[in-house]
């Protein structure tokens, strides 16, 4: 295969290999299956040449093995997934006592919980961009360490409008990890094993809720946090704040330092030794304590959309009017409404829109909720007059049964996540989110009609519980629905537009929460059983090899 027609030897080089000892290397074309080389050992042929075969990426991720490496990689990716929990789910948990400090309205209030979700929905498709074209670990690094900078600022801010301001920039980097960190956690999976890894990766979404409530029922009814900083009054809730930016921050230094870059996209890039690079990491750590050589191989990249990126890189350089960088930029956009992707990107449009609304729209209230079922003892919408926020004594003391419910709550989660794991590769993602999202409708049906605080903390419970399986699923699903040059960027786009109906879910409620709380509730019933109606339509991805 590699010798010419009158017996001659044709010498090409080919990219140097980690762990090669190099002689003259011999190719025959670029699309052979196997490369030959002069080597000490390995499989030869009779002039002394050994094979190294040119392997897939689904085929380079089985030779490194599974083991510590992805361990370790749960574990960081975990943490910036829980790091952006946090910081969205601070607010709701901050609004009972902080609506005294910046004498907040309830539309007030529901402005403050959208805000980080207006800054998710413009960060969401432009980092997603990003990472597909400048690659996933940059882009986790810069929108994590924005998430966590303008996110702990936020604590000094005197004014609402200025809370409101920082509160948006920190959302813009929360919408940049939350795609990303998915498609480059998956990335490294072998095909086998992804359902189950990304549900657990998607299980430290349940690990930030508890944190965030942990530390709100810890810190924000304690009296010795509170101090006079100039003329800031520094109260609790203000602390509560910087301590959730620290996971962001953290998070950001352990991929800036620790991480290698995805190396499917390193693949797609064209970056064959780079790739082989990580493999060869991947493989050491995997192989800790075993007596393994790590084996010998090429990749099979993709040359025509290195060329791609580079064309863009160039073309990125040279232009100066704005409307082509905007077209370039959603191109992405064009690609996933046409050809064979297109019905199902309309299909998780309206299921992003539906669980966005529903989940957040009521998610974000809970703490307000319960503080309103304290003061009624029964329905979270019977009518009670709470009193006005320009009264302090209305917040003060801080009444902890709210972020003990609160606390009980996002623990609730663990069975939901457990179960996902658990079934995950064996059941597909598409079955889990479409029963998920139907259980969840009919959860939000009952809240609305209990009379009591015990039935509407244990209902509160189940929704938890139940919706976290759809989320779970929606994530494998959503990551293994589209090509690596397409897949932050469409995760990106559906982020945005959950985080649209995000806005509109909280929006809806601050406005209705006081005159009738009744048609938000039923309002986000009927979203989650459409969205679960309309998960039947998507195909089936269950261990799908990744394109």
């Amino acid at each position: 295969m590699s010798r010419n027609t009158n017996g001659g030897d044709q010498e090409a080089r080919r990219p140097l290999l980690s762990g090669d000892h190099l002689g003259p290397t011999e190719l025959d074309s670029d699309e052979g299956e196997v490369i030959f080389d002069r080597r000490v050992s390995g499989i030869t042929d009779e002039a002394g040449w050994s094979a190294t075969k040119r392997l897939t990426y689904e085929e380079a991720v089985e030779q490194a093995g599974f083991g510590l490496f992805h361990w370790l990689l749960l574990v960081v990716c975990g943490w910036a997934n829980a790091s952006d929990a946090v910081e969205i789910l601070c607010v709701s948990f901050l609004l009972p006592t902080a609506r005294c400090d910046l004498l907040l309205s309830s539309s007030d209030m529901g402005l403050l919980t959208a805000s980080i979700f207006l800054g998710m929905m413009v960060g969401g498709y432009m980092w997603g961009y990003l990472a597909d074209q400048r690659g996933r670990r940059k882009v986790l690094v810069v929108s994590l360490t924005v998430n966590g900078l303008f996110g702990g600022l936020a604590s000094m801010a005197p004014w609402f409008w200025l809370f409101l301001l920082l509160r948006f920039i920190s959302g813009i980097g929360v919408g940049g990890s939350i795609p990303v960190i998915f498609s480059y956690f998956s990335e490294f999976m072998p095909r086998l094993r992804r359902g189950a890894m990304i549900s657990a990766l998607a299980t430290f979404w349940m690990a930030g809720n508890i944190l965030a409530a942990g530390l709100a029922w810890l810190v924000i009814p304690r009296t010795w946090a509170h101090f006079s900083l100039g003329t800031l009054d520094f109260q609790s809730w203000r602390l509560f704040v910087v301590l959730c930016s620290v996971p962001s921050i953290s998070s950001a230094v352990l991929f800036k330092f620790l991480m290698p870059e995805s190396p499917k996209f390193l693949m797609e890039a064209g970056r064959e030794k780079e790739a082989i690079l990580v493999f060869r990491q991947m493989f050491d750590l995997n192989m800790k304590g075993i007596e393994k050589d790590f084996p010998e191989f090429a990749l099979c990249t993709n040359s025509k959309q290195q060329g791609e990126i580079e064309e863009i890189r160039s073309q990125d350089k040279k232009r100066t009017f704005p409307i082509s960088v905007l077209k370039q930029g959603l191109l992405p956009i064009k690609q996933m409404f046409s050809g064979s992707v297109k019905a199902r990107s309309f299909v998780l449009l309206i299921i992003f829109y539906c669980i966005s609304f529903g989940y957040y729209g009521l998610w974000m209230w809970f703490p307000e909720l319960f503080a309103r079922v304290e003061s009624s003892g029964g329905s979270p919408c019977a009518n009670v007059s709470l009193p006005s926020p320009f009264n302090n004594q209305s917040c003060y003391p801080v009444k902890t049964a709210v972020y003990m419910e609160g606390f009980i709550i996002a623990a609730s989660n663990l069975p939901g996540n457990i179960f996902t794991i658990l079934i995950m590769d064996s059941t597909g993602g598409k079955t889990l989110l479409s029963c998920s999202l139907i259980m969840s409708s009919l959860s939000v049906f009952l809240i609305y009609m209990v009379q009591t605080k015990a039935q509407s903390l244990g209902l509160s419970c189940i929704f938890s519980g139940v919706s976290v399986i759809a989320w779970n699923a929606l994530d494998v699903v959503g990551t293994e629905l589209y090509p690596t040059q397409l897949r932050s960027s469409a995760l990106g786009f559906f982020t945005g537009v959950g985080r649209v109906a995000a806005i509109m879910g909280n929006v809806a409620f601050g406005k209705m929460v006081d005159s009738n709380c009744t048609v938000p509730i039923l309002l986000v019933s009927a979203l989650l059983l459409t969205g679960g109606l309309m998960a039947l339509l998507l195909p089936q991805t269950r261990q799908t090899e990744l394109t």
